[in-house]
């Protein structure tokens, strides 16, 4: 009887054990086939590494997370507060942001620019004209000449509070314009992450529980710290922010524009004409191809621009989401173009860029931009603008993302997937 019962107690325990490596087994493979649908954190692309990365060097982060959707995004003081990239997915999901691992290993600092990344920086315009404040009095609008300065560039911004769900920064700074008029400008900036309630709140569509998704806002304000106003005749700042993402052959941004608005649709010459298959206006829509291999810009002037646009990366299935506050009334912009300008105050609301190479084959990136500007800001001593963005990823299904676009901007998916495809 007892060598019965040892040996049936043998074979319960082998039968428990080959459970168990089942069960493991199951388990296994299940997590294998979501760590192939979001990808290992250690793996270049994933957010995990870009947290990994910069705890390697040792660069200082605030990471605003949701535990149940998994959403998180990596915020940097020492880079002026930007969003470096963001996640629906959590450690294991796609990294969103366009960020320079090699610039930012080196360790080296240029005087002239440092394009670290981030999937969202603050900076001000003008860039370029009688009133840029990139270019000082009397040089040659020319990129040699050219000088970001260093508080949209390389210096830190101050943590004012902190909490889980958002961070605000604060910055003084003195800034010249190439008129050689001087500016006494105070930045606050608070980043905040959005629940899912609260993106479907703001677009006022229900989002899919099957969709993954990560959803920010920044608040963006500048003002006169002065003793004197701030007028078009010594030149005006304004909000300029920068989103840089990473392209692909199957991403199209998409800008839709007001109809009814007059003038031009589109401002298609900032670094020479964008070709014809690169740039299509249809369906009250801009299409623009986003490759990273011909350097290129577009901008919607503020007769045109509406508050809402995006892209759509059909090969991952990535829809990026922008919006940004725009005035009811109208207002003028700073123009950012280089050189001599016919009208300084007629520049763009909402821009987007394509990289490439340059003349030498060099090529910084690749990566591509949207971008948003505040109009002009004429402040008068502590007066002060705010210009408002929010910036949400989509990730997961196809049928359910074309049903967000179509009520969004009443929009084909699969049309603008296929705008530039051969």
């Amino acid at each position: 009887m007892k060598t019965v019962l040892r040996n049936g107690g043998f074979l319960l325990v082998i039968l428990s054990v080959l459970l168990f490596l089942s069960s493991c087994s199951s388990s296994g493979n299940k997590q294998n086939k979501e760590m192939n649908k979001t990808g290992s954190a250690t793996e270049e692309g994933t957010y995990g590494y870009d947290v990994s990365f910069f705890a390697q060097k040792e660069i200082k982060t605030i990471e605003l997370k949701d535990e149940d959707s998994k959403s998180a995004i990596l915020v940097i003081p020492a880079y002026q507060g930007r969003v470096m990239t963001s996640t629906s997915s959590g450690e294991g999901g796609i990294s969103y942001g366009w960020i320079n691992y090699k610039l930012i290993s080196s360790g080296e600092v240029d005087k002239q620019f440092n394009p670290v990344g981030g999937e969202e920086r603050f900076w001000l315009g003008p860039e370029g004209g009688p009133f840029s404040i990139y270019f000082k009095p009397g040089d040659e609008q020319v990129y040699e000449n050219w000088l970001v300065p260093p508080v949209i560039d390389t210096e830190s911004y101050d943590i004012a509070s902190v909490d889980s769900k958002s961070v605000r920064f604060t910055k003084n700074a003195l800034i010249a314009n190439a008129s050689g008029t001087e500016f006494n400008v105070g930045i606050e900036r608070t980043v905040t992450l959005l629940a899912r309630e609260e993106v479907s709140e703001v677009l006022g569509v229900a989002i899919p529980d099957n969709i993954r998704m990560v959803g920010y806002q920044t608040e963006n304000t500048i003002t006169n710290l002065g003793k004197t106003a701030w007028t078009k005749e010594g030149g005006l700042l304004s909000i300029w922010m920068l989103g840089m993402f990473n392209p692909s052959p199957e991403t199209t941004v998409f800008i839709p524009y007001n109809p009814e608005g007059e003038g031009t649709i589109v401002n298609d010459e900032y670094f020479g004409k964008v070709p014809s298959d690169r740039l299509i206006v249809d369906n009250n829509t801009v299409f623009f191809k986003i490759d990273g291999k011909l350097r290129s810009k577009i901008g919607i002037p503020p007769e045109r621009a509406t508050e809402l646009c995006g892209s759509y990366d059909s090969g991952r299935k990535i829809l990026t989401l922008l919006w940004c506050s725009i005035p009811a009334g109208p207002e003028v912009y700073v123009n950012s173009q280089w050189g001599k300008q016919d009208n300084p105050f007629k520049g763009d609301v909402i821009n987007s860029y394509n990289d490439g190479p340059v003349d030498d084959g060099s090529i910084m990136g690749p990566f591509y931009e949207i971008e948003t500007s505040s109009p002009a800001a004429a402040l008068s001593p502590s007066g002060s603008l705010k210009h408002t963005q929010r910036v949400m990823h989509l990730e997961g299904d196809e049928a359910d993302l074309a049903g967000i676009v179509r009520s969004l901007f009443g929009l084909d998916l699969n049309d603008i997937a296929g705008k530039f495809q051969e």
